[in-house]
């Protein structure tokens, strides 16, 4: 069957719609052309009536009567005069015109020193954008650099914001050492101790370099609002993911864009490895998994460097042990292993039996581990096994059997870490300032954005399985008993330390809860007494 022709209304009406709208946009240009000499009249005498009622409010009352008679009188005087109000109105108007005028100049483009700033910039990138075979290039010696850079900005203090620079297609930026050479180029010349993002966009040959802004500090230790099997790491940039939550900054509440790792049986990324410097942080982000791991779960916090850092957890409900000794380690580590053993073995149990899995083997158990590195010496030098090994099995099988474990080091450890911690840590994280090579040692990517000296602590990035990396602020979490701790930031962890369970022969001892805050339900756990899981909680 023929095809019938579309009405001529319906076929040509998106035509006259796009020729109605630019006769309008045209009459409007033209209107505004025509009447821009009225409009600056009634700009100027709509601020000449402002100044006048400002002056009038200014005047005390006092003398508001003699000013009163005063401009009365000059009106008599300016009417009675030969041509006085003809000449009045002029002078109104001329300087109602001068004061309306548009005194804001407008910029055609950037001033003397942002252009000697570009044409640096471009006479630096010559030796990497051309090549004597090149018959019309597009970066040369003396060249003029509008022809390389389409779009750029500048802050208050003449210093590049964004730029947006066009490379020749034999440019190799499919290789990462091509890319980072042009990456730290453009790094020193727009100004060190920024943090830059770069987008390369190979199929148009573009590159964007954006500043970027500092993540804010001021979040602390909160309830966050997740999931179960939800943990917060920090927080990033609100272009890199796809969610926010409700945080407390300071005293008012906003949305910010967290970092969020997912555990549990059907998680890809279950164990998590921390790398950074001293006092980059590390034991702040592993405080703030404990402090979160402990609504709905049991942890064991193995501290290797013996400091205290974890001793506010001690004899908390839920903090099954808290151990900075080789010895106790190894013992808690043993028990570890042979708990998830044991959940693993009722679970298969109960399923090639048909029943539902055991509740005691649902309950989340977390290992935290601060540099093992450490303990790991003083194991070897007296002759027992590094506490390494003992976490094969919770490694290889804990997300079966509800187990995550968590390592934090730092860098110059990273080498003493088995093959067994690098392969089953797929969720990684580097906090402290760090080279990019050291970034993508840890990461297995080099980061998206340059690396800055001077981070503060719990700065860093992130990267989850094969995701994209991602830069990161650890909520802070400081350690409540130290005397550098802040009132406000000392509360803020105490209020989500659950209770102590009551003593032998001591009634239990009821904390108010707020009406605000809904506080967590904590089973009992039922343990089997042949592991040994009452000698580890009563030590």
């Amino acid at each position: 069957m023929a095809r019938r022709p579309l009405p001529r209304i319906l076929s040509s009406g998106s035509a006259s719609i796009t020729r109605s709208r630019e006769i309008a946009r045209t009459a409007a240009d033209s209107a505004t052309d025509v009447l821009h000499p009225l409009i600056t009249i009634l700009r100027g005498l709509r601020l000449l009536a402002a100044a006048g009622r400002r002056k009038w409010a200014a005047t005390p009352k006092d003398r508001r009567g003699p000013t009163l008679f005063l401009a009365a009188a000059c009106v008599l005087v300016v009417a009675l005069i030969p041509y006085g109000p003809l000449l009045a109105v002029i002078t109104v108007m001329s300087a109602a015109a001068w004061k309306g005028r548009d005194r804001t100049p407008v910029r055609t483009g950037p001033d003397e020193t942002e252009a000697g700033r570009l044409q640096a910039l471009y006479e630096a990138l010559v030796p990497y954008f051309s090549t004597a075979d090149d018959p019309s290039p597009l970066f040369s010696h003396g060249g003029d650099w509008e022809k390389g850079f389409d779009g750029h900005t500048f802050d208050a203090d003449g210093r590049l914001t964004s730029l947006q620079v066009n490379y020749p297609a034999y440019f190799t930026d499919s290789e990462p050492a091509s890319r980072s050479r042009i990456e730290q180029l453009l790094q020193a010349k727009s100004g060190r101790g920024r943090e830059y993002h770069f987008t390369w966009d190979e199929e148009s040959n573009h590159l964007v370099m954006t500043v970027l802004d500092a993540l804010p500090v001021s979040i602390a230790a909160q309830r966050f609002v997740t999931a179960p099997g939800e943990t917060v790491l920090g927080f990033t940039d609100a272009d890199s993911v796809q969610r926010t939550v409700p945080v407390l900054d300071g005293d008012t509440t906003r949305d910010a864009p967290p970092v969020v790792w997912r555990t549990g049986a059907r998680s890809t990324e279950p164990h998590l490895l921390v790398v950074g410097q001293p006092g980059s942080g590390t034991t702040t982000l592993m405080r703030s998994i404990a402090l979160q791991a402990l609504q709905n779960g049991d942890i064991i916090v193995v501290e290797g460097s013996g400091t205290g850092e974890y001793g506010f957890l001690t004899g908390r409900t839920g903090v099954l042990a808290v151990e900075c000794g080789l010895a106790g380690a190894l013992a808690t580590l043993e028990w570890a292993a042979h708990e998830t053993e044991r959940r693993l073995i009722a679970a298969n149990r109960a399923r090639q039996a048909g029943h539902p899995v055991p509740e005691d083997t649902k309950r989340p158990l977390w290992i935290l581990l601060d540099r093992p590195s450490v303990l790991g010496h003083l194991a070897a030098a007296d002759g027992r096994p590094d506490p390494q090994e003992l976490l094969q099995v919770p490694l290889r099988h804990g997300r079966a059997a509800g187990v995550t474990v968590v390592m934090a080091d730092q860098f110059d450890s990273a080498e003493s870490l088995t093959e067994t911690v690098r392969t089953h840590t797929r969720a990684r994280a580097v906090l402290g300032p760090a080279s990019r090579e050291q970034i993508e040692a840890v990461l297995g990517v080099e980061p998206h954005t340059t690396p800055t000296p001077d981070v503060p602590p719990g700065r860093g990035y992130a990267r989850l399985g094969t995701g994209p990396v991602l830069r990161l602020q650890v909520p802070a979490t400081p350690d409540p008993y130290d005397d550098a701790t802040s009132e406000a930031h000392r509360q803020a962890v105490l209020d989500l330390l659950p209770e102590r369970p009551p003593a032998a022969g001591e009634a239990p001892v009821t904390a108010p809860v707020p009406v605000a805050v809904e506080a967590p339900v904590v089973e009992p756990v039922s343990r089997d007494p042949l592991v040994g899981a009452p000698a580890i909680a009563e030590r």
